[in-house]
């Protein structure tokens, strides 16, 4: 970083020997309503960059008063890592010394698979993170975001995603964490706690999004109102967001476009100061998800004009406009003047953004050493090492008859489906690929707001070309037994494919099917934003395909490469083995190839349910008493109506066995805790991870319960014939829910617990009776426990 240097007498505010309090007032004391206002609002990198340059009329334009955020210098340009560096220094030197008080700007990017950037790597996308079940790799990931983020100059990441997902339906399933809270808890706050470090002045603001309930949505559809119930909204879908605040002292959130109850997340003062700041105690920013103030007006219909729009989502909590400055600009003002929204909501909000600013530390260091981008180039291997380590980590084997891994004395291998030589179909939604795509749809559509730096796409696609191959990364392994047929696209109708595929896989002793999505925005892509399908069949035609090679009698390896629960029923059970890679990201080819051939033993757990029809939509684990099924026959009338595979299922080379399961003290009082143990044992003859998962059941309360709820989970390395002990110790304040009044409570009485490798593979451990506490301390809620390997 780049100290700035003041001569002269410092106002108090650029004394970082004052308090922040100190610093606070005497800045805003000194700013006029216009200052104040900007701080509120953001600009694009394309309406202040003129290729890698600053363009001086429209800096002069719109950073006059100055600016509260950039959007996106390095992932809404074509620039690579220095120049986004350098120009990010240029854009700040503007703020710093052509603006009257000279106040620096947070620049802030996309971060859901990596740094989304030109020429940084693109990481495994978030189902598959969560599908490693080690919130360790997540930490890593975002301790790897935040170092290059803050060499190249950008200071707040748009992540984690904390939805919680059961609709499969909807596109942005690949950006969840899967359909449990605890689960997503725990990688969020991992995320939370790798990006914003230590200390944020070397840190990188964590944003959670998109708040709250975004990813229940009527038909999976994206924007559309979910119907939840309030007991449910506070149990399952604000849960992992508390979770980030008291854990993790999460330092911004992120609305959703939807509406819970006819208020839109954007307007909904409950939620976004009542819940959020008066109940959470949460002190950081809420930013917009882009354009959402101004879908008031549009969208919602909710607000008569912009001004009504600003003065509604001010007032109810929402602190700063991205992308763009529109209703927070001259709207606001005037909303201000008119009596819309009080002059202390809005001092509020702007305290909060200078707040984050001097958290930062960018008041004393706004510039950065471009030369420091160099390490960041020098540290790609490691990068590209971890993220092949969460690849392969994040790969789930569904099914397996015993063809996998396939032997060193196989023949043939037809590699068959649109995804086998495709590396950019290796990509979640959230990528720079996929974003340069979306940019060239929408300009090409004439939507010319985009027409910037965006100078040669081409060569900016090919910034990734270096991404294998499934089928590279299995002809390095196997040499040239390994053929090729594409046979359909991921989309579309045409079969002129089909009969080279057929012919292919009617010659080879396997056939290995790489199906599944293209993820993205454009209208191309099926699975990601505004990307939602009705069926969870394979797209296009691809379904035909692996009938007509499961024709053949040749065995069929299905890979599948995809954004949520893919294929029907009948795919699944007539492969002779399911591998599902969801979108590992570029260094995801090597270990799909690894699986596939034993190099490497999948141990991966699914974190959603796997339905067998979109007709069970929802299904997931940890369904009410009354849900899960039909009463009083159980199964709909055409199909079970238990999922195709559970949460938290996956298999192995290797077989595990887990016996011994036992809890410790059996009365456990309210601000207590209860351990449980297993033991896991490696019982087949090679190496290989087991995920030790822990379960609950209460079936009395004063309001009904799940029939399970994970608290605990351990992913264990074992080699052949090993055995080892898990103990988990469990805090009585995880076992609590939101009681009649909403609020949440411990109750006495007797809870089951269970130990598996699946929400249906389970032992009983044994019961637990919670009690209130002797010396009369009352229960507080704990969000997770601690786990020990021995």
């Amino acid at each position: 970083m780049t100290t700035i240097a003041v001569e002269g007498t410092q106002p108090v505010y650029r004394d970082p020997t004052r308090s922040l309090e100190e610093r606070l007032d005497d800045l805003l004391a000194r700013m006029t309503p216009a200052e104040k206002a900007a701080q509120l609002g953001s600009a694009w990198v394309f309406q202040l960059a003129d290729g890698p340059a600053l363009h001086e009329d429209r800096a002069s334009l719109l950073l006059g008063n100055g600016l509260g955020q950039v959007t996106r210098v390095s992932g809404a340009s074509s620039l690579g890592l220095e120049e986004a560096a350098q120009l990010a220094n240029a854009i700040q030197r503007f703020l710093v010394e052509r603006t009257r008080l000279g106040i620096p700007a947070i620049v802030h990017e996309e971060i859901c698979s990596g740094f989304m950037a030109r020429e940084a790597t693109v990481f495994p996308q978030a189902l598959g993170i969560a599908s490693t079940w080690e919130p360790g790799l997540n930490e890593a990931l975002a301790d790897d975001i935040r170092r290059q983020m803050r060499a190249v100059g950008a200071h707040q990441g748009l992540s984690p995603v904390l939805d919680v997902c059961r609709d499969p339906r909807w596109g942005r399933t690949e950006e969840t964490f899967g359909e449990d809270p605890y689960l997503v808890a725990r990688m969020g706050v991992a995320f939370v706690r790798g990006l914003q470090g230590a200390d944020l002045r070397d840190g990188v603001i964590a944003t959670a999004k998109h708040f709250a309930g975004y990813g229940a949505s009527e038909g999976g559809l994206n924007w559309a109102p979910p119907h939840i119930a309030p007991r449910e909204l506070r149990d399952v879908y604000l849960h992992p967001f508390e979770a980030a605040v008291r854990s993790a002292n999460l330092r911004s959130v992120m609305n959703g476009y939807h509406e819970l109850d006819g208020v839109p997340c954007a307007a909904d003062r409950n939620l976004l100061s009542g819940i959020l700041r008066d109940q959470w105690g949460f002190d950081g920013m809420v930013v917009a998800d882009y354009f959402s103030i101004r879908q008031l007006v549009d969208y919602h219909e909710l607000a008569a004009d912009a001004a009504d729009a600003a003065a509604t989502a001010l007032g109810a909590g929402l602190d700063v406009e991205l992308p763009s400055t529109d209703c927070y600009g001259t709207p606001l003002l005037k909303a201000l003047d008119a009596g819309l929204v009080s002059w202390e909501a809005f001092e509020t909000a702007v305290r909060r953004v200078l707040c984050a600013k001097f958290e930062l530390g960018l008041f004393e260091h706004p510039f950065v050493d471009v030369a420091e981008v160099a390490k960041v180039t020098a540290a790609a291997p490691r990068r590209l090492d971890l993220a092949r380590r969460i690849a392969g980590k994040s790969l789930v084997l569904l099914r397996n008859d015993g063809v996998l891994p396939l032997p060193p004395e196989t023949g043939s291998v037809a590699v068959i489906g649109p995804n086998g030589h495709e590396a950019r179909h290796l990509f979640g939604d959230y990528t720079y690929p996929a974003h340069v795509e979306a940019l060239e749809e929408m300009r090409q559509s004439g939507q010319n707001v985009f027409s910037i730096p965006f100078s040669d796409s081409a060569s900016i696609q090919g910034a990734h070309a270096e991404a294998e191959t499934v089928l590279d990364a299995l002809r390095r392994r196997l040499g040239t037994k390994v053929r090729f047929a594409p046979g359909c696209q991921v989309d579309g109708t045409s079969r002129d494919g089909f009969d080279e595929a057929v012919a292919l896989a009617s010659e080879a002793d396997v056939a290995v099917m790489v199906m599944g999505d293209k993820a993205g925005l454009t209208l191309d892509a099926t699975s990601g934003e505004g990307r939602d399908r009705a069926s969870l069949d394979l797209p296009g035609v691809q379904e035909d395909l692996v009938r007509a090679v499961v024709a053949t009698g040749t065995p069929v390896v299905l890979v599948l490469v995809c954004g949520r629960p893919a294929a029907s029923a009948w795919v699944h059970e007539h492969c002779a083995a399911v591998l599902v890679a969801w979108l590992p990201g570029q260094e995801g080819a090597g270990p799909i190839a690894d699986a596939l051939t034993g190099a490497l033993n999948p141990g991966g757990k699914l974190p959603i349910s796997y339905p067998r029809t979109t007709g069970q939509i929802p299904v997931f684990y940890a369904h009410k008493p009354s849900g899960g099924r039909s009463h009083w026959k159980g199964d709909y009338v055409d199909t079970p109506s238990s999922p195709l595979y559970p949460f938290g299922h996956g298999l192995s080379y290797t077989t595990f066995a887990l016996s011994g399961a036992s809890v410790g003290r059996r009365e456990v009082p309210w601000s207590g805790s209860f351990r449980a143990e297993v033991t896991v044992a490696n019982t087949g003859d090679r190496a290989g991870d087991e995920v030790v998962q822990l379960y609950v059941r209460r079936r009395r309360a004063s309001v009904t319960r799940p029939v399970l709820e994970l608290k605990g989970f351990v992913r264990v390395g074992l080699e052949a014939g090993e055995t080892r002990t898990v103990t988990f110790d469990v805090p009585a304040g995880q076992l609590g829910s939101h009681g009649r009044d909403l609020s949440y409570v411990v109750e006495p009485g007797t809870l089951e617990v269970l130990v598996g490798s699946s929400s249906r593979d389970l032992l009983e451990a044994g019961a637990v009776t919670i009690v209130p506490d002797p010396a009369g301390q009352p229960a507080v809620k704990a969000f997770d426990g601690s786990v020990s390997v021995r």
